[in-house]
């Protein structure tokens, strides 16, 4: 009997659903700005530009949707902390450019999902 492949772990999970996001969002024309920014206030999965928008990217990935889809997980509480931690990015940067929220929803490591315009600041 052969012994049974290891599952990823979450951390290892995570960054996989994240470079897969990347590459689609960059295949659809938008560029990579920051991976992973962190400040107090929170984290940022990515930060691209696309065109003259900034665009702060979470991203969910499950592995079912017993409990949910990826998109319901992205609650108020955790809006928040990406605006806070979007505020923080563009006041240390200095950027004074329209920016947006975008979501992208990965099902079971195939079905990816963008919501574009996901949530609004405030």
């Amino acid at each position: 009997m052969e012994p049974k492949p290891h599952s990823p772990t979450t951390l290892q999970a995570g960054e996989a659903a994240e470079a897969l996001a990347c590459r689609y969002l960059e295949q659809q024309g938008l560029v990579l700005i920051e991976h992973n920014y962190r400040c107090r206030s929170g984290e940022v999965d990515l930060i691209m530009r696309d065109g003259d928008c900034l665009v702060f990217v979470e991203v969910r990935s499950r592995h079912n949707s017993r409990y949910g889809t990826p998109a319901e997980t992205v609650t108020r509480t955790k809006q928040r902390r990406l605006c806070r931690a979007a505020s923080h990015y563009l006041l240390t940067h200095r950027c004074n450019t329209p920016c947006r929220f975008d979501v992208i929803a990965i099902l079971q490591q195939q079905k990816l999902e963008w919501i574009r315009d996901a949530f609004q600041a405030g």
